[in-house]
Formats: structure tokens, C-alpha cells, sequence
């Protein structure tokens, strides 16, 4: 099935309700147009930000600092080797 929408004046075009619901598009979201060979995607933009950057350090540092989570990691391995 193929859905059509029509260019206005200013460049602008209307992403018709099944295709806006299948891409989870939103009012105000930002889609990427994407060349690929011989046809043209529309996705959802990704956003240069790292989503989880803003809960880099939320925890503190990990004790023992990184000696400390390299036992742990050693720890749980040699726990899964004993079952």
C-alpha cells in the first residue's frame, strides 16, 4: 500500500497518520531524509546527544575504583563457573 502527500510552496509536506503512528512521530519531532543508492528513507532523526549522558557520575565512583571492578567482574565469573 503506498501513501502519497503533496509538496506546498514552501517545501513542506504532511506525513500521513499511518506512517507518522508506524515511525512513532510526534508534533515537533525531527525526521532525517536518507540517500541510499537509488531510493530515499524518512526516519526519525537521531539525536546527537547521548541519551545517558546526563546520568554519567550519578552513582559516584564504583569502590575500589577500577581494581575494585575488575574483582567484581572476576567474582561473578567464578560464580557462574561453580553451578
Amino acid at each position: 500500500m503506498g501513501y502519497f502527500s503533496t509538496i506546498s510552496s514552501k517545501g513542506q509536506l504532511t506525513v500521513p497518520q499511518e506512517i507518522r503512528k508506524r515511525l512513532g512521530l510526534e508534533t515537533g519531532d525531527r525526521v532525517e531524509f536518507v540517500v541510499e543508492e537509488d531510493r530515499t528513507v524518512i526516519r526519525p532523526a537521531r539525536s546527537e546527544v547521548n541519551p545517558f549522558e546526563k546520568f554519567i557520575g550519578i552513582a559516584g565512583p564504583f569502590p575500589g575504583g577500577e581494581e575494585g571492578i575488575k574483582a567484581w567482574i572476576d567474582d561473578m565469573r567464578s560464580d557462574k563457573d561453580s553451578e
